[in-house]
């Protein structure tokens, strides 16, 4: 069965959600895209954006786009298939700019489904945890949890991704 239009993956921290989506692309047999949306502000970060790199290989077109993700995926090709990696960083990169979430994420939602390849999305599950103890914190939370309800909403497939196992809430893996 061929990769779906759009798939979602959630999982949280560690999870294995990333590597899971990976092979979802892989499996595809498409030309793979890696459309990052991670910043490297700090060493921690720049060595596990190394290493996830280093893991993919030189098999896979990476492009980095924090912010104008949407733009990004209007340039990709029918034949492709992209991991967009992941939604979580990139809604804090809206939230750190102060742009307008309700716009940014309308956006999106018109690239992703107007994106000639498929696309699998990463993105965190940040409702299972502690309620968080200041306003930004508890405001982030909100926004990923309407965010990811969004994406799921719209996507052909969702996954929940725990311990590495993962768990269809939504289609079917191909």
């Amino acid at each position: 069965m061929p990769l779906q239009k759009l798939s979602l993956v959630l999982g949280g921290a560690s999870s294995g959600k990333s590597a899971f989506a990976e092979r979802l692309v892989v499996a595809s047999g498409r030309p793979k895209v890696y459309l990052a949306t991670a910043e490297a502000w700090d060493l921690e970060m720049q060595e596990k954006i190394a290493r996830h790199r280093d893991m993919r290989g030189p098999s896979w077109r990476t492009v980095e786009e924090p912010r104008a993700t949407a733009g990004a995926l209007g340039e990709i090709s029918p034949t492709e298939a992209v991991l967009l990696d992941c939604a979580t960083l990139w809604l804090t990169n809206q939230m750190l700019a102060d742009a307008d979430l309700g716009a940014a994420e309308a956006e999106l939602a018109e690239a992703l489904a107007s994106c000639p390849a498929p696309v699998v999305v990463v993105s965190n599950e940040v409702g299972l945890g502690l309620v968080p103890d200041t306003p930004l914190g508890r405001r982030f939370r909100n926004a990923q949890g309407a965010l990811n309800q969004r994406l799921a909403a719209q996507a052909d497939l969702v996954v929940f991704v725990a311990a590495g196992l993962p768990l269809v809430l939504k289609g079917t893996l191909p």
